[in-house]
């Protein structure tokens, strides 16, 4: 693909803006070399590894370092031979540990589904031991452990005892009375590595041993004394010694490095490539991005598209292209996003075959091409003595030269800067010709020319992005299938200019220009229209849903209290009969009693109270039903049903009327509020209703009040389908209620959809008998007459 156009739709600032959260610098240059690829089977799996580490990242699994030191001179300057730094063994030693750590987090999670990123997995070593020993003997880059080696230990320990001794001496000199007037400062210091104590100049020679420096000044000398110099002579031999030691140490860290330096190379590498596709995952976090699927057909079709570059509350697109037209040509006012469309897709296209996610919902669908063209902006070249014509035509030449059937091609105001009428000329045949060879082509323009051109075309189509003619406001949606307007004279009149003006500019314009502009006016109104009502529509289904899940919530709590109740009821009626089993047994205890007796007095008195006894217990344990809930209080009646009767859907609990019933009487069609439904006769009580006096409810008197009341014929002209719909149906009922033979719907002429859609509906209604056009003295097409059961 040509830099230019990465440089033109931006793509190189949506590569930076994912390498904020790349952790090493390979990964960030990775990112920025990043490159679309025509390969289709390489683009999905570029998009998978992306997925997975979206996957990662949501079950927890991150790169545990916060850097990503490049170990790679390290290890090869190891394999040559050469002794590694500290700071460099502790590089390598994170890498090591982060590799150790990501196995176990990848283990730990037994993830299945991430076969991209379980192939990287796999190129992970772990180095335990040498690990361990890196950190264990490199504290930090300039620090090694004193217990690194039993020798090292040994000096270190030798060296502390000396420099005791040393300080020992030294602080005899400083507190000394015979020796303080002598010193400029009562300290102790160090120069080229000694112990030394600051003697003023005029007394140097008072104090026996070596200088070996003095102030700037040249008023103070620092003398090593001779007592101390035997035991730095000591302390400097053993820092030699160290020093051995330590590069011993530090050599045979570094031959364990070179021994392990292919695994080494191999882990940084796949800890690397892991760093790239959690940042690309992470810029899709971002984004709120998705997987696109793949085609080679050339189709497009982006769902809520949104340009990742801009912020704020962003207006997304539907945009489609390469099924039914291969060209389209997007018009409307200048700032109303038609720029920004044209680069959403192109950037869309880059970022899809580059494996990045798109800003997009899902279901987005994007097509591989082989190349992307784009001439966007105004190019104009002094140095070049190029014009914008100029330049444009540049880079169409260019494009002209190289486009094929899959590729690409962007054009941002297309023949402008030139003569309108040659300039609309010439664009139409550049179309013409990336539609002949077969490339697919979003081209946007001002010229009224070419909105035409696309309608009567087959394979282009109009786009248009729609203007807000009260506020003078972009609102930057896009529709594909009508062409767009400038609103010039529209923009001119809210702003003020003097109507005298408007009106003679529109008389400039011809008549076949002025019948368009009105055309899409209207368009536009209605769509405004339209998708305010959806908007409306989408409200109340949202709170129709919310009420569902609020009854819902209602009937589970009622159903737990009627638990509640049922249990109580239980555990009341387990008592009552334990107490009547233990009074029981004293009863039959008395009677037992009574048979030992041969008085008839004892007798009788006995078994009277045995019966009061038992009067009680059945007073007491009388079980009373519970008030639980109950479906219908409404008394019900058998006998015949008839149409008008009020009836009791015991399976819905619900009550309606009877409109009308089958010849043999199985089923009948039932009104519940709005609702209409068939249901078996068997299904529905008759509900018996209070009858006052001198109220006619009988279904002949409704009929007749009913007939009085309703016309023979409906008017819905200047209706929505909508509109019409509900109130045609209403008058059906009503006219089928009350008896009506036949009845006439005046719907108009017009362009059909009011026609057309009450005639589907008088399909599906079984009160219908047949229905028909109007002849021509009842008023042609413009009626529908319909004739009842």
């Amino acid at each position: 693909m040509d830099e230019r156009v990465e440089k033109l739709l931006e793509f190189d600032k949506v590569k930076q803006m994912a390498c904020k959260y790349a952790v090493s610098d390979l990964a960030k240059k990775l990112l920025l070399d990043l490159k679309p690829v025509s390969d289709e089977q390489m683009a999905k799996k570029m998009q998978r590894e992306t997925t997975e580490g979206k996957i990662l990242l949501k079950v927890g699994l991150n790169l545990p370092i916060d850097e990503l030191p490049d170990i790679r001179k390290s290890v090869k300057r190891a394999s040559l031979g050469g002794i590694l730094l500290p700071g460099e063994l502790l590089s390598i030693a994170k890498i090591m540990r982060a590799s150790r750590l990501i196995k176990k987090a990848w283990s730990d999670k037994g993830l299945t589904d991430c076969k991209v990123v379980e192939s990287i997995i796999e190129r992970l070593h772990t180095f335990t031991s040498l690990e361990d020993r890196i950190f264990k003997i490199i504290l930090s880059e300039e620090e090694i452990a004193d217990d690194a080696s039993p020798e090292l230990l040994k000096l270190r320990k030798e060296k502390k005892i000396l420099f005791q001794r040393a300080r020992e001496k030294l602080e005899y000199y400083i507190s000394s009375p015979n020796y303080q007037k002598l010193l400029q400062e009562p300290i102790i210091t160090m120069r080229n590595g000694r112990y030394v104590i600051p003697v003023k100049q005029e007394y140097k020679s008072s104090i026996p041993g070596i200088i070996h420096d003095q102030s700037a000044s040249g008023l103070t000398v620092y003398i090593e004394p001779m007592p101390v110099l035997q035991i730095n002579n000591e302390i400097r031999r053993l820092e030699m010694e160290e020093d051995k030691e330590i590069e011993r140490i530090l050599r045979d860290l570094t031959d364990k490095v070179a021994q392990n330096g292919e695994l080494l190379e191999e882990t940084f590498e796949a800890i690397v490539r892991l760093d790239f596709i959690l940042a690309k995952a992470k810029f899709s976090d971002e984004i709120k991005g998705v997987e696109p699927q793949f085609n080679t057909r050339g189709f497009i079709n982006i769902k809520k598209g949104r340009h990742p570059l801009l912020k704020g509350e962003v207006v997304p697109i539907d945009i489609y292209l390469g099924d039914q037209f291969t060209v389209l040509i997007i018009t409307g006012p200048n700032t109303g996003g038609k720029t920004v469309s044209l680069k959403t897709v192109g950037l869309f296209a880059l970022m899809a075959q580059s494996g990045l996610h798109l800003p997009c919902d899902e279901g987005t669908e994007m097509s591989i091409f082989t190349n992307i063209f784009a001439d966007i902006g105004d190019e104009q070249s002094i140095e070049q003595s190029l014009s914008t014509f100029s330049a444009h035509m540049k880079n169409i030449k260019e494009i002209v030269d190289k486009a094929d059937s899959k590729s690409l091609v962007l054009l941002d105001e297309l023949g402008a800067g030139t003569d309108p009428t040659e300039g609309a000329a010439l664009a139409m045949s550049i179309l013409d010709y990336f539609h002949k060879i077969g490339a697919r082509v979003i081209a946007t323009t001002h010229y009224s020319e070419l909105k035409a051109f696309a309608y009567s075309r087959d394979g282009m189509e109009n786009a248009s992005v729609e203007f807000d003619l009260e506020t003078l406001s972009p609102t930057y949606r896009l529709s594909i299938g009508i062409p767009g307007k400038s609103n010039a004279f529209e923009i001119a009149k809210r702003l003020g200019l003097k109507r005298e003006i408007i009106e003679a500019g529109r008389n400039f314009l011809k008549v076949e220009d002025i019948r368009m502009e009105d055309m899409l006016q209207e368009i536009e109104w209605e769509r405004k229209r339209i998708r305010q009502e959806r908007e409306e529509l989408e409200k109340l289904k949202e709170s129709f849903f919310n009420k569902i899940a609020e009854l819902e919530k209602e009937r589970e709590k009622l159903k737990a209290n009627q638990e509640r109740i049922m249990e109580k009821a239980r555990e009341k009626a387990r008592q009552i009969v334990e107490k009547a089993r233990r009074e029981a047994e004293e009863v039959f205890e008395k009677l037992k009693e009574l048979e030992a007796q041969d008085a008839k007095q004892i007798r009788d008195r006995i078994a009277e109270e045995v019966r009061k006894t038992l009067k009680k217990a059945i007073e007491d344990y009388e079980v009373k039903e519970a008030p639980l809930i109950k479906t219908s209080m409404r008394k019900t009646t058998s006998g015949p049903l008839r149409p008008g009767d009020k009836v009791m859907v015991e399976s819905l609990n619900q009550e309606g009327y009877i409109v009308s019933m089958d010849e043999k009487g199985k089923t009948a069609q039932v009104q519940i509020g709005l609702m209409r439904i068939n249901l078996p006769v068997s299904s529905l009580l008759k509900i018996e209703e209070d009858k006052p006096e001198k109220i006619e409810s009988s279904y002949s008197h409704l009929s007749m009040k009913k007939a009085q009341e309703v016309s023979r014929e409906i008017d819905v002209r200047g209706l929505t389908l909508e509109e019409a719909l509900l109130k045609v149906e209403k008058y059906l009922d009503d006219a089928s209620l009350a008896g009506l033979s036949n009845a006439v719907i005046i719907h108009g002429k017009g362009t059909g959809v009011l026609r057309k859609g009450i005639q589907d509906m008088l399909r599906t209604r079984k009160d219908i008998k047949s229905f028909r056009p109007g002849e021509l003295n009842e008023g042609g097409i413009g009626v529908t007459v319909v004739e009842f059961r």
